[in-house]
């Protein structure tokens, strides 16, 4: 396989924030030519065995997906796990226990959000969360926009759930070293996901690839969603500076919220080796 191949290698369905089922997500990608997919859902991988029927249904080849929260340098990270053992017992005990505090944060988010006049609001998150473990920001944010309280969900995270404003409250995830270790003990490759959206100094940058490559981590998502063209060309040369593979992802949740399709984004450049050539035997 080269770099030129239609991979998304990161999107979300209902078992964590997205709005449509591993199926008609296997759909969307095979319909939009996608050729290797993985679902990545947060934390999360009760939906892998559906996803991958649901791939061979569709005529696309598959890898085991998660994406991971992780607290580093007080942000949350989120490192993306692809080709591992989904049934490995140290995998799935830390995914559980990353998830254990979910709920105890979407109610302190409620109380918050309660002290500007917004009530209801676990209530209202909590009818968009099929899965009430993964309660998250994103299903306060749908309740918001259906409420009125927003047009969209872009404009919540401008006034809301974000630092520094109404429902913000912050929660201690997983470490970047349980997060890797748990991914490569079973067998996968960790990622860097969408690394700009981060907003680190350069030394913060620096500090987080350098422990992540110590830690045991091999990739960075170069071409995703939320990176702009020019943040395509300068995370190339960060996974050329780090010796690191090149993964390709939309990061897609939602047709009525997402801003890139699945499978539509530029393919990775010739110059940078893509995570598939190291996971080719993890590939189903």
């Amino acid at each position: 396989m080269t770099s030129i191949l239609n991979a998304d290698l990161h999107c979300h369905s209902v078992v964590s924030d997205g709005t449509l089922t591993p199926e008609e997500i296997a759909q969307r990608a095979s319909a939009n030519g996608v050729e290797l997919w993985a679902l990545t859902d947060h934390d999360e991988i009760g939906g892998q065995a559906r996803a991958a029927a649901a791939a061979k249904a569709c005529g696309m080849r598959y890898l085991t997906g998660v994406e991971i929260s992780v607290t580093f340098l007080h942000q949350t990270v989120h490192i993306v796990g692809l080709g591992f053992d989904a049934e490995n017992a140290a995998l799935v005990a830390g995914l559980q226990q990353t998830r254990g505090g979910r709920r105890e944060r979407a109610l302190d988010m409620a109380k918050d959000l309660e002290r500007v006049g917004i009530h209801g609001a676990f209530e209202g998150a909590l009818q968009y969360a099929s899965n009430p473990n993964l309660i998250s920001r994103t299903h306060f944010a749908r309740h918001l926009v259906e409420t009125g309280v927003c047009k969209e969900t872009s404009e919540v995270f401008r006034k809301y759930l974000t630092e520094g404003k109404p429902g913000y409250v912050e929660h201690r995830w997983a470490t970047l070293k349980d997060a890797v270790t748990w991914i490569t003990g079973a067998g996968g490759m960790a990622i860097v996901a969408h690394p700009a959206r981060y907003k680190f100094t350069a030394n913060e940058e620096f500090a987080l690839f350098t422990e992540f490559k110590g830690h045991g981590g091999q990739g960075v998502e170069v071409v995703t969603g939320s990176h702009t063209a020019a943040e395509y060309v300068s995370y190339a040369a960060v996974a050329q500076d780090y010796g690191l593979a090149a993964s390709r992802g939309s990061d897609f949740h939602s047709p009525l919220e997402s801003h890139t399709e699945l499978g539509t984004l530029p393919y990775l450049s010739g110059t940078l080796t893509p995570v598939w050539e190291l996971l080719a035997a993890r590939i189903q």
